[in-house]
């Protein structure tokens, strides 16, 4: 029987690889339309994501998920979902577009209408590709998902978006851009995994979608509302200026999620739906994902939030400079979310589904609380209440998670040390890196200095005394860099436990 084995560790490589191309290709673009359109209209484009993304989950209703849950997919299964999709895409469309007067009337920003009009096609076009997409997930070919993704970004922003921008188009180079990606997508994602397009309305496996489909449509709605109250209450309490540069920071700190949560989360999720009924083995894999993210994740976004203002300065300008301390505060908080995003899988694959939703949804109130309660004194009070509010979903979660494998949370705390060692290591190079360039008053000099000085500390520290970074850390390392392997003295090099799962015949 197989773990996620090496078609699992392939997977993850090729997730990490391509999502990490997305993400300097991402920033690149970002940074060349931040500094031209700037924080009113990026906030104004902020109103009509906010709204798609919401309109997505409606329109995807779960169906094509569905299709990665099955032991086995069936061409009647494929056929159900892709008639489902595009039947609820369309009529999402034609509701988001009808209601585009009201929603702008909400968030007390006339120009918003036209944003969220144009924007409702994209409903539909990524309704219709989430078949082929899953189906590529479902393959574990995460080569051809990972091509799709950084090929239709290029296409959409690096071709359109930008050049329109440059052009002085304003908010249509961005609505523009995101529509053209969403159509690569569509066609890039069913030429490479085709299937039948005849319509399907009903068959003998119809009940399982739809309640699978139900219990995703409701934990999509309840994680959407988690993690966009921030966006749609600052967007109503304040402005669009201070929305777009609020949206900026939360965009740039999940920046770095996207190239683990990206790779691992659907590798973990297809995988562990074949270790199911092998909960020692789903709990070895867990524990020890999550042990790394203390381990070298966490000391990465403390670094990053010690380093946040001078970023924004060097890549954003004088313009966004408010936005470096919403985005000190967010960096803080990203390791929650990635362990969030790792304890999803671990309930959906042991018949816990509902969990993730009942178990969030009393936060859902004490976050509206919070947002209500501070979110009026400024953005930096809404960002602390958004990264407050992650660490208790990731809280929340992983320990339902843990519960399920029947693991102890104590087992985290000598991983969590770990991680708070090296977090010390990275904030002293900082302040090394800051004071041996303060005279020059450089934020790339700072940036350089404080990154060497860091990262210096933690690789020594590491050179010198490999077990610090813990048996879990170091088989996690080695499976996807075996090359590493000479780094370790022998000896102190752990078993080979099932990290990532070893075939088995």
């Amino acid at each position: 029987m197989s773990g996620l084995g090496q078609p699992g560790v392939a997977a993850v490589k090729w997730g990490t690889v391509s999502t990490l191309a997305r993400l300097v290709l991402q920033l690149g673009v970002q940074v060349v339309l931040a500094r031209t359109l700037g924080p009113e209209i990026f906030g104004i484009f902020a109103i009509g994501i906010v709204v798609l993304t919401f309109a997505g989950f409606v329109s995807g209703f779960g169906f094509s998920w569905s299709l990665l849950q099955r032991a086995t997919v069936q061409v009647e299964d494929i056929r159900f979902a892709l008639t489902w999709q595009v039947l609820v895409g369309l009529l999402t469309m034609a509701s988001v577009y009808s209601l585009a007067p009201s929603l702008t009337a909400y968030f007390k920003e006339p120009q918003a209408q036209f944003v969220i009009e144009w924007l409702s096609l994209a409903c539909l076009l990524t309704a219709a590709s989430g078949p082929s997409t899953y189906l590529l997930q479902r393959d574990l070919n995460f080569r051809a998902v990972g091509l799709i993704q950084v090929g239709s970004y290029a296409a959409g922003y690096l071709l359109v978006g930008v050049p329109m921008a440059l052009l002085g188009l304003g908010e249509a180079a961005l609505i523009a851009a995101w529509l053209v990606q969403a159509s690569v997508v569509l066609v890039a994602s069913y030429s490479l995994k085709p299937h039948a397009l005849r319509p399907l309305f009903w068959y003998a496996g119809a009940a399982t979608a739809v309640t699978t489909g139900r219990a995703v449509f409701i934990t999509n709605i309840v994680n959407w509302s988690l993690n966009n109250m921030d966006r749609v209450l600052i967007g109503r309490l304040l402005n669009a200026h201070s929305l777009g540069l609020y949206n900026v920071a939360y965009n740039m700190a999940t920046l770095p999620n996207s190239v683990l949560l990206s790779a691992l989360q659907p590798a973990f999720l297809a995988a562990g739906a074949r270790l199911q009924d092998q909960l020692p083995r789903l709990g070895r894999v867990y524990l020890n994902m999550l042990a790394t993210v203390l381990v070298l994740v966490l000391p990465a976004f403390i670094f990053l939030g010690f380093i946040a203002v001078d970023l924004v300065r060097f890549l954003y300008g004088p313009a966004w400079l408010e936005a470096g301390r919403v985005l000190q505060i967010l960096f803080f908080s990203m390791p929650a979310y990635v362990i969030w995003g790792l304890s999803t899988p671990v309930l959906w694959n042991t018949g816990h589904k509902h969990y993730e939703f009942a178990l969030q949804l009393p936060l859902l109130l004490v976050g509206l609380a919070g947002f209500y309660a501070f979110a009026g004194h400024g953005l930096r009070s809404a960002a602390g209440v958004a990264a407050a509010l992650l660490v208790l979903r990731a809280m929340v979660m992983s320990l339902a998670a843990l519960r399920t494998l029947k693991i102890h949370w104590t087992s985290l705390l000598p991983h969590a040390a770990r991680g708070l060692l090296f977090s010390a290591l990275c904030v002293m190079g900082v302040w090394l890196g800051r004071n041996a360039t303060a005279e020059f008053q450089i934020a790339w000099l700072s940036l350089l200095a404080s990154g060497l000085f860091a990262l210096s500390a933690v690789v020594a520290t590491i050179l010198l005394s490999p077990p610090l970074l813990g048996t879990p850390t170091i088989d996690m390392v080695l499976r996807f860099f075996p090359r590493f392997t000479k780094f370790f003295n022998r000896k102190e090099l752990p078993p080979r436990t099932e990290i990532i799962g070893e075939q088995r015949s």
